[in-house]
């Protein structure tokens, strides 16, 4: 048998990795529970410690960045636990065979019992900004760190390419999510539609993220169905018919061809009155050309345009005057460099602490971040010590949301986010919302 193989007799192995909320206790790395295991042992587990989440730099192409996943953060800090066969299965590993027996009562009986604090979803946020802190016991500040870095690193990507997709597109055009097939994994194809939702886009093609959101899916067709119904039914025009017959409002797809054939024949069909053609979608080819000719052979239909677009082509395609009325997005969202943010102590036992590496500097104690505005435009961030005396324009960005492990409010729904992600990204100078050169507010610490 492997060295590293586990005890037979008590095993969670399974054919499925799909996560359960009662799983909540083992997905995390390793160290930290091997690092609550030590403080445990050090006698310093129950010592207060805060924890900031942050991200050193922005990714490479971006002005800021929009606090997302912070919804997801709460609901795993009030579910997560350990059941008895989950702390057996542990044991059973051996790697804890030296661990006190206190740590195991300590798993037995966990709840949170700390604070959070974060910045309300849908904020823009720059490089050194807490987007939350976690105050609570050491051990339980720790072990909390890899699951909330991957809600928050995610979901704030995919909520920042959104959102800058809308600022682009303006408010008037529709944007759809079409992102699940790319998404990372199902559970991040649901993390990604709730993110882009969030950030002002207007649907979802994920039913069960659509459903569970409490929106419409929204989608069309895919080429496979016009290949299809071709083959048996004689003709494009014949599979576009049978698709309207059922879905009457749904755009069509008409480049599994010829597109401008496609939009003539459609057109033939509009002026006999055997068809109300509410819209159409071009996946591919000469995006601005084709679309100009598809509007002149049908000018009422809506026109949406899919396959690899993000701002700089949405950009590309307005400068283009191309008449389209809506976009399909789904790799270039869900997909592309990472938001690389980081968890760090802050402070322990009231004694402020900093990481000192080289390029991975981090800044002690716990912080407030003050914003200012002048003529609803940002002028400036001010990165302070808690307990800072704010400026006179300045306002707060951190609240505190959880106090002892009990919410203090009712989280903001979608609507309310996606409002905010608007009118945060709107008061943002224009240089930092200028995708091809971009700039950034730079954030001054102001900590003695």
């Amino acid at each position: 048998m492997s060295a590293i193989a586990v005890n037979s007799a008590v095993s969670l192995k399974s054919d499925t990795l799909n996560i359960a909320t009662d799983e909540y206790g083992l997905l995390t790395d390793l160290y930290q529970l091997t690092m609550g295991a030590c403080y445990v042992q050090e006698g310093c587990d129950r010592k207060r410690a805060s924890f900031e989440l942050f991200v050193r730099r922005l990714p490479d192409g971006f002005g800021y960045l929009i606090a997302m996943g912070i919804a997801q953060a709460v609901e795993y800090l009030q579910n997560l636990r350990f059941t008895t066969q989950q702390i057996a299965a542990l044991q059973a590993t051996g790697i804890f065979e030296n661990a006190n027996q206190r740590f195991w009562e300590l798993l037995k009986n966990f709840r949170f019992e700390g604070d959070l604090w974060a910045v309300p979803e849908g904020t823009a946020m720059f490089a050194n900004e807490p987007f939350l802190r976690v105050e609570a016991p050491l051990w339980q500040a720790q072990l909390v760190e890899t699951y909330l870095l991957n809600a928050i690193n995610y979901q704030t990507l995919i909520a920042t390419r959104a959102a800058r997709m809308r600022d682009v597109a303006g408010d008037h055009l529709t944007l759809l999510e079409f992102g699940t097939r790319r998404a990372f994994s199902p559970q991040a194809s649901l993390w990604a539609a709730r993110a882009a939702l969030a950030a002002g886009m207007d649907a979802t093609s994920n039913v069960l993220a659509a459903l569970k959101l409490g929106r419409q899916p929204s989608g069309t067709m895919a080429h496979a169905l016009v290949m299809a119904l071709t083959a048996m039914e004689g003709s494009e025009a014949q599979a576009f018919s049978a698709f309207h017959q059922v879905f009457p409002n749904s755009p069509l797809l008409i480049d599994t061809f010829d597109t401008i054939a496609a939009a003539r024949n459609l057109a033939e069909k509009v002026k006999s009155g055997e068809m109300q053609v509410k819209g159409v979608r071009i996946d591919s080819g000469d995006i601005a050309t084709v679309s100009k000719e598809v509007k002149a052979l049908l000018p009422h239909a809506a026109i949406f345009a899919s396959g690899d677009i993000d701002e700089a082509e949405i950009l590309r395609l307005k400068a283009l005057g191309a008449p389209i009325d809506g976009y399909g997005i789904g790799t270039k969202l869900v997909t592309g460099v990472p938001v690389n943010g980081v968890y760090k102590l802050v402070e322990i036992d009231n004694i402020p602490v900093s990481k000192k590496s080289s390029g991975k500097q981090s800044i002690a104690g716990r912080k407030q971040i003050w914003r200012s505005l002048e003529n609803g435009v940002v002028k400036g961030d001010r990165l302070t010590h808690i307990a800072a005396i704010p400026q006179a324009d300045e306002q707060p960005l951190l609240e505190l949301i959880m106090h002892n492990g009990e919410l203090l409010k009712p989280l903001d729904d979608l609507d309310a986010i996606a409002k905010r992600t608007r009118k945060s990204v709107q008061s943002l100078p224009s240089a930092v919302r200028n995708i091809p050169n971009l700039a950034t507010i730079p954030v001054k610490v102001d900590i003695a």
